[in-house]
């Protein structure tokens, strides 16, 4: 089932409107069908709570929370948030999102980079977790990607994350990452957390799982803040290939790769920052 009308509100991101609204580095996304509400990550800490207040929104009204991975940045929040709901709710999610997460890079020392919380102390809170590695059908139109598969050439999973197994460090495959899918009349609306394993792998595996070719707009990280400029190439021409009309880019896409998308899609693009709503198609 299409959707005729959807609101998206970005309540925490790295950057902030006008307004008073907390900058912090991470996401938290609101989606709104008039007969739904969805709580796309949670952001660092307090900016999601904070930002929706001074929106007038009321947190304890979101039906699902849907965790896109298990970095802090994405899933800090979640005790604050949960903090607002007078009622157990339901949290979406991948199982590796409980993995032992780090970063990595050369000539650093490893930092945690997971969940910052034991999963039993975000049940107390009301946390209800539903772990599913395939995707998830939430509502007429509107579905989780699930694992998402590598099939470009060009896109890849960063080597500096990684998962501690056993005492040693191994690359982490993002399995868990995952974006929001949802139908509209005007074409799929992607709500991506990170992309971790690549935008455009997201946007193909979404178009396989609805069938529906035409990607009206894509919201979100796009992790390309270390990308090659011949991986952002490459982005650009499959998402003009896509048709896709409205873009609003977020936290990892990068500067640089925001500019060059910016000059290729025009009066389409927007900065997706902390305050922005947005109603489509």
């Amino acid at each position: 089932m299409a959707l005729k009308t959807l609101k998206i509100t970005t309540l925490s991101e790295n950057t902030a409107g006008l307004g008073g609204f907390l900058g912090e580095w991470g996401l938290s996304i609101l989606v709104e069908t008039g007969d739904l509400s969805l709580l796309l990550d949670t952001g660092q800490s307090i900016s999601a709570t904070n930002n929706a207040d001074l929106l007038g929104i009321d947190l304890n009204c979101v039906d699902r929370i849907i965790l896109s991975h298990g970095h802090y940045d994405h899933t800090g929040g979640l005790s604050y948030v949960l903090r607002r709901m007078v009622k157990t709710v339901p949290v979406t999610a991948h199982p590796d999102i409980w993995a032992d997460k780090y970063s990595h890079r050369e000539g650093q020392a490893s930092r945690y980079i997971g969940i910052p919380y034991r999963r039993h102390l975000l049940e107390s809170l009301g946390a209800s977790f539903e772990l599913h590695r395939e995707p998830v059908k939430i509502s007429g139109g509107i579905t989780t990607s699930g694992e998402v598969p590598m099939v470009t050439e060009f896109e890849e999973v960063e080597s500096y994350l990684m998962v501690r197994e056993a005492g040693a460090f191994k690359p982490d495959e993002l399995l868990d990452d995952q974006a929001l899918i949802i139908e509209t009349e005007a074409g799929l609306v992607v709500v991506l957390g990170c992309a971790h394993r690549g935008i455009i792998n997201t946007l193909y595996h979404a178009r396989r799982l609805t069938g529906v070719d035409r990607v009206y707009a894509v919201l979100g990280g796009c992790h390309l803040m270390d990308a090659s400029r011949e991986r952002v190439r490459l982005t650009i021409a499959a998402l003009k290939e896509m048709g896709v009309r409205r873009l609003g880019v977020s936290h990892c896409t990068g500067l640089p790769a925001a500019f060059v998308m910016a000059g290729e899609f025009g009066d389409g693009f927007f900065f997706n920052n902390a305050g922005t709503v947005t109603t489509l198609p």
